[in-house]
């Protein structure tokens, strides 16, 4: 007999387990299954085509430009966005003046829509009228097109994610740094070890299990990006911020592709997977919770 308690406790998991596997579990194994079809089309219907979209994606020029894209994105976003924050933290965790305004200042961005953010810094790069550009002529510099040339259009991109997303970490900084013992700092003083000394030997190795938290939020903000692109570049020029879910969704919503679009999925979260795994085995051995 199953006892009262444990049909009690299936009852009030049932939903939130229906929701789950309804919209995330099954999703996830019919975009698999799709990457081994072709796309359904008028009167043709879909069929079994095996690894033909894997091959043809890896023929896929736009598919490898989006790749390194992406790649040089996160190599440039992550170790900025999370250095930002831990030196955000360590400034508004001393007796600052003015310390709350600081630390709203420093939070403000995270707390606005990434579209009203990119149309925020749509006015900074816009040419000769911008901001940049504006400044830049007080010093006789000379006219720029930030997002619309190749070579400048990335980078920018990068810029408004670090500003984005740096004070979203600095809370879980902030948070490990006033959970920390005073103590640990006044026997430090006792023993005459400089500041540099504390942060390196004592500080870092606390927040380890922090940074590691941060630092898997920010590869997975870092290969999801896809709403300041749409906003401000769609991919321009020449796929120059053509990145990997902003491909998928042109794929799936503009070319209508399908097939592809999961494929591309596939693809993308299987790279997620071997990063998460990376991180938690490489970083997982520097983390000490007690």
């Amino acid at each position: 007999m199953i006892r009262r308690e444990t049909l009690q406790a299936w009852a009030l998991i049932l939903p939130a387990l229906v929701l789950l596997v309804a919209f995330t579990h099954w999703p996830a194994v019919t975009t698999v299954l799709d990457s081994f079809y072709s796309t359904p089309k008028g009167s043709r219907p879909q069929r079994f085509v095996g690894v033909d979209n894997y091959a043809a994606l890896w023929d896929d020029v736009v598919f490898w430009k989006a790749f390194w894209n992406n790649l040089w994105y996160a190599l440039a976003t992550i170790p900025a966005s999370v250095i930002l924050a831990l030196a955000m933290a360590l400034a508004v965790n001393t007796a600052l003046p003015g310390r709350p305004l600081v630390r709203m200042a420093y939070f403000t961005p995270t707390m606005l829509p990434m579209i009203a953010v990119a149309n925020i810094w749509l006015f900074f790069f816009t040419p000769d009228y911008g901001l940049f550009d504006h400044v830049l002529s007080l010093f006789g510099g000379a006219r720029h097109n930030w997002l619309g040339e190749p070579a400048t259009a990335l980078p920018a991109m990068m810029v408004v994610a670090v500003w984005k997303e740096a004070g979203f970490f600095m809370i879980f900084y902030l948070a490990a740094l006033q959970a920390m013992p005073p103590d640990l700092q006044e026997a430090s003083n006792l023993e005459g070890g400089s500041r540099w000394y504390f942060f390196r030997r004592v500080t870092l190795p606390l927040l380890m299990p922090t940074t590691l938290f941060v630092l898997v939020n920010a590869v997975i903000n870092a290969f999801r990006v896809v709403d300041h692109v749409v906003v401000m570049t769609r991919g321009g020029p020449n796929n120059a911020t053509n990145l990997l879910l902003y491909y998928i969704y042109e794929m799936g919503f503009r070319f209508w592709d399908t097939s592809m679009a999961a494929t591309l999925t596939v693809v993308l979260l299987v790279m997620l997977g071997a990063l998460a795994w990376l991180q938690f085995g490489v970083f997982g051995k520097r983390v000490h919770y007690r």
